[in-house]
């Protein structure tokens, strides 16, 4: 007894030639070193035996090339002056072996960090000073 199986057909944004044409259940893996970085859309459109049609769209964003991180400045944000900006970017190379130099993006420290170090530094003067006598 053999059974009809719905088909499948992937589109990848507006593509009018489908990436795939694929017999249900199927796994199937997307390429995306092929697609440029930023938001795309893939198109799942289903036809079953009878010919009946589904549709299901899946947003996705692509980011293959180096990510890039920024310190010092955020999405809009008010500034004025003389602004120090921090930029970093780094790929993650073959994926075959981990390259440790560039791979972290340096940050400065965080200005709660040194008010805790005042304020325990503070403590410690005025805990010697008061306790320990000469």
């Amino acid at each position: 007894m053999s059974e009809e199986k719905s088909k499948v057909f992937l589109f990848v944004d507006d593509d009018q030639q489908p990436v795939a044409e694929l017999t249900t259940p199927v796994q199937f893996e997307l390429d995306t070193r092929k697609l440029t970085d930023g938001e795309h859309t893939l198109k799942i459109v289903s036809k079953s035996p009878t010919g009946r049609e589904g549709i299901r769209k899946i947003k996705f964003f692509v980011r293959n090339g180096p990510a890039i991180a920024v310190e010092g400045l955020q999405d809009n944000e008010v500034i004025d002056g003389v602004l120090p900006i921090m930029i970093n970017a780094y790929d993650k190379g073959n994926q075959k072996k981990f390259i440790i130099t560039g791979s972290e993006t340096p940050q400065s420290v965080p200005s709660w960090l040194w008010i805790l170090l005042i304020a325990f530094l503070g403590w410690a003067i005025f805990y010697s000073i008061s306790n320990f006598s000469l």
